[in-house]
């Protein structure tokens, strides 16, 4: 393989390789290819190559045939915070990228008897503003009431929020340090946090308490109802190992709001395919610019010379590509614990990256059904799907006191007897991911410890968790078992072994305060530069973070080709 090399206007050249994941302890990188990051390099200049550890591309934004027939979004299932001019700039329709809009959005069923025989209650929500106030006034008419000036205000700081994602980090060194040519460059870097300022206003309080309060506290001023509260709660612990009372998971329900979906905001998607289809239609964009994508290239190390500059990267097959810049979206642990050469870097840098929080609750269960599930909230005739089948369905989401049980179970070291479990069926509008009649089903279940009782998992703790699982569902879709065909179970110790997420966390590290923004993933990091000349961070352990598809790939290749430039 010819390593790849950057020109500028002809008059000199520069080898890049951009490194996507893979490595000898099976690290690999989070929720979407970033074949986005090379082709803005390389629509930038940059003669760019991707090397991508297993057989299939997209990191964890794959698509897999787990079973005969039967197609998963193994990992990432959901599509919403793709950044807009990403996908507008790479034209990802043209190449492919087909996305199933979902309306209503979220579907909350409860567990209790109907009443003179009539049906368990249920709380759908969605797009149609007058359906969610009925919806939520089943349970709380003030709540009701309130519901539209809580939608508006959480756009209202999500809107003002929305450009930090992307533009890189201010640059604290650059406006301090330097001559007064580099500090007045360095001052742009501001421009974001100060119309971040304007936009809010008087608003500032209202940001900076949703950004610092437990969720709980800020639901329970809005609203009465237990149903609604804990089905926006979910917001504001999904994927973090965090419950609705700890302070923080307000700022994780406003990050989940800030996407964007054929220009509706806050929307969520299925992609047709599974989320492999964007990661392919990425590639085919990446590649129609030239970019070399490769698989099946597990990457061993990173080269660094006696100068302290990398000079590129060995191959677990010993084959060495040299190149002068590298980008890694492994995860920074990742990155610098098993890529980069030990006493490349200090014992403090090693220390402080040894801190990073990436604690995760998640256990991914993927299942294949030969009938759709019918749920005794709101029955369907003869198998057909309904509304809120193709929406997020939460199961064990009717009160806040059932989320901080199961986030009680996790933190002691065992897995939730009554786990938080977000359902989606993709499948209801996408007929390609399964035999006809037969429906593809991703659980999304917390809380999990990577460790049980301080020990590993074993198959068998898998399998009990799956039980319990599946009993839960039962008791929402009576039948749900015995329409099970094959069902794959991935503690967080497997996501961590397949998809290279550390500590099995989704986002690349903890959304934590003290791991975002200028601090994200550490204080002398958050520009994407690494201490080794010549090696970045790409991921989403970057600002501005898990999920938010493309931000940190975007703004690294700003980094790069900045640099570049001035060499």
């Amino acid at each position: 393989m010819a390593a790849a090399v950057w020109t500028d206007r002809g008059t000199r050249a520069k080898n890049l390789l951009w490194i996507l994941m893979g490595s000898r302890s099976n690290h690999t990188a989070l929720k979407l290819c970033y074949d986005a990051l090379a082709a803005y390099l390389q629509k930038g200049g940059v003669k760019t190559a991707v090397l991508e550890r297993r057989h299939v591309l997209g990191g964890a934004a794959v698509t897999e045939e787990i079973f005969p027939g039967f197609h998963f979004s193994r990992c990432s299932y959901l599509l919403s915070l793709l950044r807009p001019h990403i996908y507008r700039d790479l034209e990802l329709k043209k190449h492919g990228l087909k996305v199933y809009m979902r309306d209503p959005h979220s579907f909350t069923p409860m567990l209790e008897e109907g009443m003179k025989g009539a049906v368990p209650r249920s709380l759908t929500l969605g797009s149609d503003l007058a359906k969610n106030l009925n919806e939520i006034g089943k349970f709380s008419q003030k709540d009701a009431k309130a519901y539209p000036d809580f939608v508006a205000h959480l756009e209202k700081l999500a809107s003002a929020i929305r450009p930090l994602l992307d533009s890189p980090p201010v640059d604290i060194r650059g406006v301090t340090a330097g001559s007064l040519r580099k500090r007045l460059a360095a001052t742009k870097t501001l421009m974001p946090i100060a119309k971040l300022g304007l936009k809010l206003g008087g608003n500032i309080p209202d940001f900076y308490e949703i950004i610092t309060a437990p969720i709980m506290k800020i639901l329970t001023r809005w609203f009465d109802s237990e149903p609604l509260r804990a089905t926006l709660a979910t917001d504001g612990v999904i994927g973090a190992m965090t419950s609705p009372s700890n302070p923080g998971s307000g700022y994780v329900l406003l990050h989940h709001v800030m996407g964007e979906l054929e220009k509706e905001k806050g929307a969520w998607g299925y992609v047709e395919g599974g989320m492999g289809g964007l990661s392919q239609a990425i590639a085919r964009a990446a590649q129609s610019y030239g970019v070399d994508v490769f698989t099946e290239k597990n990457v061993e190390q990173i080269l660094v010379g006696s100068d302290g500059a990398t000079k590129g990267v060995a191959l677990k097959d010993g084959t060495e590509i040299h190149s002068k810049v590298v980008l890694s979206n492994a995860t920074p642990y990742a990155t610098f614990k098993y890529l980069t050469p030990k006493g490349a870097l200090s014992e403090e840098f090693i220390k402080a990256v040894e801190q990073v929080d990436y604690t995760s609750p998640v256990t991914k269960i993927n299942v294949a059904l030969d009938k759709l599930p019918n749920f005794l909230a709101s029955p369907t005739p003869d198998d057909k799907p309904g509304p809120h089948h193709q929406c997020s369905i939460h199961l064990n989401c009717e009160n806040m006191d059932i989320l901080e049980a199961a986030y009680k179970d996790a933190i002691n070291g065992r897995p939730s007897a009554r786990p938080m479990l977000e359902m989606t069926i993709p499948s209801v509008l996408d007929p390609t991911l399964a035999p006809p009649g037969c429906h593809v089903v991703s659980l999304f279940t917390q809380f999990t410890p990577y460790h049980i009782k301080g020990r590993e998992w074993t198959q068998q703790d898998r399998e009990d968790f799956g039980d319990t699982i599946f009993d839960w569902v039962e008791q929402y879709a009576p039948g749900f078992k015995t329409s099970v065909v094959g069902r794959e179970i991935l503690s967080p110790p497997d996501l961590e072994k397949i998809f290279g997420l550390t500590g099995g966390n989704i986002f690349h590290g903890s959304m934590s305060l003290d791991q975002l923004y200028l601090a994200r993933p550490l204080p002398s990091l958050s520009d994407y530069r690494s201490p080794i000349k010549g090696l970045y961070l790409c991921g989403s352990g970057c600002h501005p973070g898990g999920g938010v598809m493309g931000s940190p790939g975007w703004n690294a290749a700003l980094t790069v080709i900045s640099d570049l430039k001035r060499r």
